[in-house]
Order: structure tokens, then sequence, then C-alpha cells
């Protein structure tokens, strides 16, 4: 008898692709996941993308029931497409809800990995920064920013995740139920720190996954210094709201 694939017992799987003009990678993208995953659906959330990747998606889609396309006017953000994603797959009752980004960058042959460990687990990172893990061929200057950021939002929250910007995940869906999507407003970066930070102060388990991070071959980063900044302001806020809380804490008992 042939082998169950991986993430199969856990139910349901969708994965949640982002895309804004992403007409040259989308396609590949999609028959990559089908391949690594054929149990899973996609839902790709695209951002009205003049370059017709809406198009693309919905063509796939006539053939392939397990594809499909949440329109939506305009770009408006990251964090919002994810949050979109997830109320869609929330609505059709799916058990697990993977983010994944479209240009190359995540290897989706590496989504059974996140789904085998989501089996002990509420939330698995797709980790650059732990033991096994790698990034190919991103300029030095993104890779020592990123490495940065990482161990501000550390020292800043506590959080003791090596990679929290690390924006290929995996969620059970009743995870992304407790955390609470209706106060998420934050982009980019701080999204992905946003949804962790919330995932471990509701006292779940956060497990990190190594993988390889393969800088995009074809098109434009999204990523814009106005994202990074929101991040690092966010952040520095969040932290100094939860260090008052514990100096709070400290006073009451004393």
């Amino acid at each position: 008898m042939a082998a169950e694939p991986a993430g199969s017992e856990l139910g349901h799987v969708l994965v949640i692709v982002p895309t804004y003009n992403e007409a040259p990678t989308i396609e590949k993208a999609i028959g990559r996941v089908r391949m690594a995953a054929p149990h899973a659906d996609i839902l790709v959330v695209d951002d009205g993308s003049p370059d017709g990747t809406g198009s693309i998606v919905t063509e796939i889609g006539r053939t392939d029931e397990r594809v499909h396309l949440l329109a939506r006017a305009g770009k408006q953000g990251l964090g919002s497409a994810y949050i979109a994603g997830f109320n869609w797959g929330l609505e059709r009752r799916y058990d697990v809800l993977v983010e994944m980004d479209a240009d190359g960058s995540h290897q989706p042959e590496q989504l059974p990995d996140l789904l085998s460990a989501l089996s002990d687990a509420d939330l698995v990172i797709g980790s650059r920064y732990i033991r096994g893990g790698a990034v190919v061929n991103w300029p030095r200057r993104r890779e020592l920013l990123s490495r940065t950021a990482n161990r501000y939002v550390n020292t800043v929250l506590g959080m003791g995740v090596s990679d929290a910007t690390g924006g290929f995940r995996a969620f059970r869906a009743r995870t992304v139920e407790e955390i609470g999507l209706e106060s998420v407003r934050s982009q980019g970066y701080c999204f992905q720190v946003d949804v962790t930070w919330r995932t471990i102060r509701a006292g779940l388990r956060v497990v990190e996954q190594p993988i390889t991070f393969v800088e995009r071959e074809e098109g434009q980063s999204k990523m814009s210094g106005v994202v990074v900044r929101e991040a690092l302001v966010q952040v520095t806020r969040w932290g100094m709201r939860h260090r008052w809380s514990q100096m709070r804490g400290l006073w009451r008992k004393r």
C-alpha cells in the first residue's frame, strides 16, 4: 500500500499564496505545490495584478479543482492578503493553513517537512536561521538586515524564535482562530512577527523547521524601506508595552 502523503493525517490543507504581478512565476509555483503536496488545495490571493496573474490562475483552475483564486481590487498589502486568505479557509473549514510566496524563494518541495512538523505544533515556521536552514543568492546586505531584524525582535520581545520574520509557515486552523485576526493591522515583516507573537502569548506551541530560502530569479521584490521601518517602530512599541506589563507585575508582587 502506498504511504500517505506528508500532512494528510492533519486534515484538509490550504496553501495561501499572495500575489501582485507574479505572472512569470505563478504557474510554476502552483505546479510545484501540486507535485509536493497533491492532497493540498491552493488559494491565490491576487491584488488586482495588472500583469494578468489572476487570469493565469483562473485558467489553471478551470482544469484543476484544487486551485482557487481570491481576486481583490488593488494592492492592499501582504498582511491584508493573508488575513483574507485565512478567513476564506476558515469559512470552508480547512484544518491547516499554509503561507507561501509565489516567487520561488520558498521551496514547495519542503512543504511536506513543514506539515510533518505540525503534528507536534500549533505553528511551524520555515526557518532560515536554525541549524540546517540556509539562504541562497541573497545579497549580503539584505541577509544582514534580515538577521539583524530577527535578533532585534528576540531582544525586544523575548520570543525565542530564530526567524520570526520568515513567511513560509503552517498553522493549524484552530491557532488562527485563537489568536484573533480581527485586530491585526500589520504588514510585511511586521505581520509575520505579529502573528508569531500572538501565538506565543496565547500559550501555543511554535516550532521552527529548517528551510532553504532562495532569492527570486524573476520579478521584483515587494519589500521596501517603508515596510522595514513599520516593523521596527511597531516591534519597539510592542516591546515597550511588554516590558511595562512585566514591570507592573513585579511591582504588584512587591
